[in-house]
C-alpha cells in the first residue's frame, strides 16, 4: 500500500495511491490526515487497504495523481529522529573537518532530533539564505513507527515500522563545525528536510524490506547527472529495528516518529572510500563525502556545494524500472 498527502492545509490531504503512481483515492473522512490514521492505524490500515484494492481494480472514484501536487506524507511529525546508520559516511566526514572517531560509534548509533514542525515538499525549492553556508543534500531512507514502548526491544521497534519512505535532509555544512564546538549539537544548520511524494508498507516492497534494511540502488542526480547509486541495504551497520529501539530506550515514541538511515553510504570494491560514478564506482549520497575523497586523494576538495539553480533529484527505481516512492525533485533557491 502507498500513502500520500495532497498540498492542503498544514496537514495535507491523505489519499491512496496506485502502485504505479499513475492514481489516487480518498479513503473514508474519519482519516482525513495521514496521523490521523496513523493515531488509529488499527482501525485505519485494513480499511485503507481495501481503498487500495478497489483502485487497483478500479472499484472506487479515482483522480490522476500528479507528484507536484503531493506535500511530504507527513506534512509536520509530532518527532523526526535522524540517526547515522552507515558508518562509513560519518568516518569520512569526521575525517575531513579533522575530528577523530571514537570506537563506540561503530556499536552505538549516533542520532539527533531535528526540526518536524514543517517538512518541504518532494516539489518544493530548497529555500538558502547564503550559498557561504555550504548547502548540501543528504539522500535518506526514513521509516514512520506507530506508538512504541519505552525501552522497546530491537523487534518490538521493527514491528512497530508502519510506512518506508526517502528523504532529503539537507545540511549547512560550513555552519556546521561552529554549532558542534558549543557541544549542544545541530540547529541552525540543519534546515527543513523534503520527504518523497508517498510512503510505502513494508509488504509492498517485497524482498527489498529484509532484515530492517531498504535494498536497491538510491538514485541521486545532481543538475541531471548521476551522483550516486549506492546500494541502501549495504553497508548500513545499524538498521532501523535498532535505530528504533536506540530512540526508545529513555522515552516511548508516539505514532508518527519519522526515523531516518543518515546518508546512504558504499564503501569502494576495495574497503576504502567509494568511487564517483565517472570513475567506476556508485557514487555518493552528498557532496561532502565526495570533498571528502577529493582531499584524501587530491589533496583538496574542488566540488563546490550546492549553489543557485542546482537543482536535486532523489528516487528509488523498482524490478520493474518504475519509481517506487516517487521522485524528490527540488532546484536551490537563494533568498534574495
Amino acid at each position: 500500500m502507498k500513502l500520500a498527502s495532497l498540498k492542503h492545509g498544514r496537514d495535507g490531504r491523505l489519499v491512496v495511491v496506485s502502485d504505479d503512481l499513475a492514481w489516487c483515492a480518498a479513503p473514508p473522512p474519519m482519516w482525513p490526515t495521514l496521523q490521523a490514521a496513523l493515531d488509529d492505524w488499527a482501525h485505519a490500515e485494513p480499511i485503507l487497504r481495501g481503498v487500495a484494492e478497489s483502485l487497483a481494480h478500479d472499484a472506487v472514484p479515482h483522480a490522476r495523481f500528479h507528484e507536484r501536487d503531493a506535500a511530504s506524507p507527513l506534512p509536520r511529525a509530532y518527532q523526526w529522529a535522524d540517526g547515522s546508520a552507515y558508518v562509513n559516511h560519518v568516518a569520512l566526514v569526521r575525517q575531513a573537518r579533522g575530528v577523530a572517531m571514537p570506537d563506540s560509534f561503530w556499536t552505538e548509533p549516533l542520532m539527533y532530533q531535528g526540526g518536524s514542525d514543517g517538512f518541504l515538499g518532494p516539489r518544493d525549492p530548497i529555500p538558502l539564505g547564503d550559498p557561504a553556508w555550504g548547502c548540501d543534500l543528504e539522500a535518506e531512507v526514513v521509516v514512520v513507527t506507530g506508538d512504541v514502548p519505552y525501552g522497546a526491544s530491537r523487534d518490538e521497534a521493527l514491528a512497530s515500522i508502519r510506512l518506508i519512505g526517502l528523504t532529503n535532509d539537507v545540511s549547512l555544512r560550513n555552519l556546521i563545525p561552529g554549532e558542534l564546538a558549543k557541544g549542544f549539537g545541530f540547529f541552525q544548520s540543519k534546515p527543513a528536510s523534503a520527504m518523497s511524494p508517498v510512503f510505502v508498507t513494508p509488504d509492498a516492497l517485497g524482498d527489498r524490506w529484509r532484515d530492517g534494511k531498504l535494498h536497491g540502488a538510491l538514485r541521486v542526480d545532481l543538475n541531471g547527472q548521476p551522483f550516486g547509486r549506492a546500494d541502501a541495504g549495504l553497508d548500513m551497520t545499524f538498521d532501523f529495528g535498532t535505530l528504533i529501539a536506540h530512540a526508545a530506550k529513555t522515552r516511548a515514541l508516539g505514532a508518527g516518529t519519522i526515523v531516518g538511515s543518515g546518508t546512504v553510504s558504499n564503501l569502494g570494491a576495495d574497503g576504502g572510500p567509494g568511487r564517483a560514478i565517472a570513475n567506476g564506482g556508485v557514487g555518493y549520497s552528498c557532496l561532502a563525502e565526495l570533498r571528502t575523497v577529493e582531499t584524501i586523494v587530491g589533496g583538496a576538495a574542488v566540488t563546490p556545494f550546492l549553489q543557485d539553480g542546482d537543482t536535486v533529484r532523489i528516487e528509488m527505481h523498482g524490478d520493474d524500472g518504475h519509481s517506487i516512492f516517487g521522485a524528490i525533485k527540488q532546484r536551490v533557491a537563494v533568498i534574495r
